[in-house]
């Protein structure tokens, strides 16, 4: 039994697995499981290099959405249920009674999850309240209304469409909308480019204007592959330079942040080892470093003085001007001006950036 078929049944199986092992061990056949009524690992995009990628990719064979900021999910509709999953497959529907309350249909479909009223997106620190509570607070529901902007489908009502290609997927998630518009469920559009300068202004403006996190670049023809798969999704970024890293150290602050562990080293995998990359002391909310203190006393391994090494699970998304080789770190890179621009509470520490994707940022070959 291969990974991938171990990968389609696991999510719709009961701890302690029984049915799953007795098949590795050759005693049963498949789990007999409604693929259209569980949780499906998703596909996940990989950084663009701007100098190889775009010269060697013709845009006609790709297509383009705004990059938001908020966190993927997947709803899953079933006869009179609905299920909301995280990236990791965690169910998080208690948390969001406003969404799975109030849409229909059957499927599965890909998206961001995001907060605010009219489909007008709120900042993400605003979507970060509601993601530390478990479940709603009738202030929530009324401050911050949750909706999905949805980008995929992976079943159309009972249909696997997952070998289809992005098009086609497209246009059977455009003609779902057309038929059964919904209350909490909106579609992300596609942005129109000439070609891959006029897209970079689209990136640039949609940055400076709107806030947006940068754009998303499909393949026209990919089909829905869950994992990272080369070729098919690329993330473009805004400016400034990001990279997402893991918390290793953390040291108390000075002044009034003396109480609190406030300055972090944060690195990147090397093969199976995290290696550093930088320090940061900055970049988040005072409410923000409340609960990251709290984070960080619970998963303390050991102690160095002023300074705690925790576990290696906590994802930070770090922003910096560039990138050098240094001789100086573990690592053999050192960043300029880093800041911590996003806490990735949502975000696997397997899934964080590693010193090849480095390499992008430090011009090496």
């Amino acid at each position: 039994m291969a990974l991938q078929d171990i990968e389609e049944v696991w999510h719709g199986l009961r701890v302690p697995y029984l049915d799953l092992f007795a098949r590795l061990d050759g005693k049963a056949g498949r789990p007999d499981i409604d693929q259209s009524s569980r949780f499906h690992p998703l596909m996940l995009s990989n950084p663009i290099d701007e100098e190889k990628d775009l010269a060697r990719f013709d845009p006609k064979d790709f297509a383009a959405e705004w990059k938001w900021d908020g966190i993927r999910v997947q709803l899953v509709l079933g006869v009179g249920t609905a299920s909301l999953f995280s990236r990791t497959g965690d169910d998080i529907a208690a948390a969001f009674p406003d969404i799975v309350d109030n849409v229909t249909g059957l499927g599965v479909l890909d998206g961001e999850l995001l907060v605010g009223r009219n489909f007008e997106a709120g900042s993400f620190n605003d979507l970060q309240q509601r993601l530390n509570k478990k479940v709603a607070s009738a202030k929530h529901l009324k401050d911050s209304p949750a909706f999905i902007r949805v980008y995929d489908m992976l079943f159309d009502g009972r249909r696997d469409v997952r070998a289809l290609g992005w098009m086609e997927r497209r246009a059977r998630l455009e003609a779902r909308f057309a038929n059964n518009p919904q209350s909490r469920l909106d579609l992300s559009p596609v942005l129109p480019f000439a070609d891959w300068d006029d897209l970079a202004r689209l990136r640039r403006e949609g940055a400076e204007r709107d806030g947006h996190e940068g754009v998303m670049i499909k393949l026209k023809t990919s089909p829905y592959v869950p994992g990272r798969p080369k070729g098919f999704w690329f993330k473009w970024k805004r400016d400034p330079n990001v990279v997402d890293a893991v918390l290793m150290y953390a040291q108390r602050g000075h002044g009034k942040r003396s109480s609190f562990y406030s300055d972090y080293t944060f690195g990147v995998w090397k093969g199976n080892e995290i290696v550093p990359i930088g320090k940061a002391y900055f970049g988040f909310t005072d409410e923000e470093l409340k609960l990251l203190d709290k984070w960080i006393r619970a998963n303390t391994v050991a102690s160095f003085g002023p300074v705690r090494e925790v576990r290696k699970e906590l994802v930070f998304e770090v922003a910096f001007d560039s990138a050098q080789v240094s001789s100086r770190h573990k690592s053999g890179v050192a960043l300029r001006f880093p800041r911590i621009s996003r806490i990735r509470w949502d975000k696997p520490a397997a899934e964080a950036g590693t010193l090849e994707d480095m390499a992008i940022f430090i011009g090496a070959t």
